[in-house]
């Protein structure tokens, strides 16, 4: 019981990016490499960013919310920009359009989040005996972890490879990647401030997620429309 509880766990967190790969055109066009650099970066991203919070964050013993210690969180946060901007737009790809570009290095991100972040506690914690919820959240959460790092590489391709997006979906379009960058601090708002516990937080990203990928096919394919 315990095997196929992690099984089941293991297939939901990191099951849909399997799918998605296979389902959509980038197995045809094998942009698996794209995916496997992609992750390279986001280790080494991760890296820095695992120095910089140990760096200037203070350990705090309790949970409460402090403004600036958050700030500064998601001052570090913005590091995953810049490596999703050096995975875009500095990376040698093949012959692959700009469509397939970017969910090629959002997936092998997102893959790579899940194995860092959650592959170890999986392990651990859903052979345990007793049955929890927690990691099939967590097998939700990566799914939402997902689609907002599609959707903000999406964003990050408008904002850096296209040249002559309309103006007036610029603001729009660093908006919405604000608000997937900032996703963490919002979610610690959420629990630490808030009282949210687990499920109703994971509900929240989901949703979001969805509304942030809505946006960005929208202001994708707005973008794709020649300029009159």
């Amino acid at each position: 019981m315990t095997l196929f509880h992690f099984f089941n766990c293991a297939i939901l967190t990191f099951g849909p990016h399997a799918v998605y790969y296979s389902a959509t055109p980038l197995s045809e066009y094998d942009t698996l490499g794209t995916s496997v650099k992609a992750a390279v970066v986001y280790l080494a991203t991760a890296l820095v960013k695992l120095v910089c919070l140990a760096t200037f964050l203070q350990v705090s013993e309790t949970e409460v919310f402090d403004p600036y210690q958050e700030a500064l969180k998601a001052m570090i946060g913005f590091i995953d920009v810049a490596g999703l901007y050096f995975a875009l737009a500095q990376l040698t790809h093949r012959n692959i359009s700009q469509n397939h570009k970017f969910q090629a290095v959002g997936l092998g991100w997102a893959f790579a989040d899940s194995v860092l972040h959650r592959l170890a506690p999986l392990w651990v914690g859903a052979r345990g005996l007793e049955f929890t919820w927690d990691y099939v959240l967590q097998g939700l959460e990566a799914n939402a972890n997902l689609v907002f790092t599609i959707s903000l590489a999406a964003l990050g391709s408008l904002m850096w490879l296209r040249k002559n997006k309309p103006k007036t979906l610029i603001p729009i379009i660093y908006t919405c990647a604000v608000i997937i960058a900032t996703m963490p601090s919002i979610t610690s708002y959420q629990k630490r401030v808030m009282g949210w516990h687990f499920p109703k937080i994971v509900g929240f990203e989901l949703v979001t997620s969805l509304v942030m990928a809505f946006c960005s096919c929208q202001l994708f394919i707005l973008c794709q429309r020649p300029s009159l």
